[in-house]
């Protein structure tokens, strides 16, 4: 399938590795370098202090645990100064998956990006599979206010979730992966006591964004890739299922009365609000 017009596309190289054969991936993200997107704060970055809307943390598997090798990537990580927004992405890449499956082929693509394509680290900051597991990303801390490259000019102040997979239009976004996916935005944005249902500010860094490179935009809180780049990414059906996610996501910071929401919580997710408040 051709990229879209504006579009570069990335693939893993083909062949064998000790891994087994090379998963092809079409990353619909356009590499800008962390250090042209991020501000000049300290390597260390600086934690979140605590907000009252604040959501319970999910359960990530953290890159030590699907065995990313850290020699493969810059060991500087790079941060804003707190993450405003989040993007939504799809990985354009089958759905037949094993969820069993997914630490190898997400050590594939981080080979893919950072040994055949030269990117510092994996693009995305998190990565969530159709069971609804949500694996860390790129590296510097899931707490932190770490640069990604996954939506060009508006990599800073922002964190990038990709949904292992395709979601054009009818193809049906699983539940588990759509409540994973609330759920980690819920927790990300409430770090900086920011609602999921609301709008903010971004700034353009790049001219080759839907955005001229200093113009200030209007951003859903959670929003599509699609929003700020020239693209189909998300995918018409993951992009359709967005006002869900949102509402999950405020409910998850317990910002919804429960007689105002009509998404329903999973007990899974229910059971976290409780928990957290």
């Amino acid at each position: 399938m051709a990229a879209p017009p504006g579009v570069s596309t990335a693939r893993a190289v083909g062949g064998t590795t000790p891994e087994g054969p090379l998963a092809v991936w079409r990353t619909e993200v356009v590499p800008e370098s962390a250090v042209d997107s991020a501000l000049p704060f300290p390597a260390l970055g600086a934690r979140s202090v605590a907000f009252p809307r604040a959501a319970p943390r999910p359960a990530i598997v953290l890159r030590t645990q699907w065995r990313a090798d850290e020699t493969k990537r810059d060991p500087h990580a790079h941060y804003a100064q707190r993450v405003t927004a989040v993007f939504i992405h799809h990985t354009d890449t089958p759905n037949g998956y094993d969820c069993a499956d997914v630490p190898r082929t997400l050590r594939n693509l981080y080979t893919g990006q950072t040994r055949d394509q030269r990117w510092g680290d994996l693009g995305y900051n998190f990565l969530v599979d159709k069971c609804g597991t949500i694996y860390e990303g790129r590296a510097g801390g899931t707490d932190r206010p770490v640069v990604g490259s996954h939506t060009l000019g508006f990599n800073q102040g922002t964190t990038g979730i990709a949904a292992i997979g395709t979601f054009g239009r009818g193809t049906p976004v699983p539940a588990a992966m759509e409540h994973a996916i609330a759920a980690l935005a819920a927790w990300k944005l409430g770090l900086n006591g920011i609602d999921p249902t609301d709008k903010v500010q971004l700034t353009s860094t790049n001219d080759k964004s839907r955005y001229t490179k200093g113009a200030s935009a209007e951003f859903d809180a959670i929003s599509g890739h699609r929003d700020g780049y020239a693209t189909n990414c998300p995918g018409d059906a993951l992009f359709a299922r967005l006002p869900a996610i949102r509402k999950i996501a405020a409910g998850l910071q317990g910002r919804l009365p429960r007689a105002s929401s009509d998404v329903a919580l999973p007990a899974s997710l229910r059971n976290l609000q409780q928990t957290s408040h």
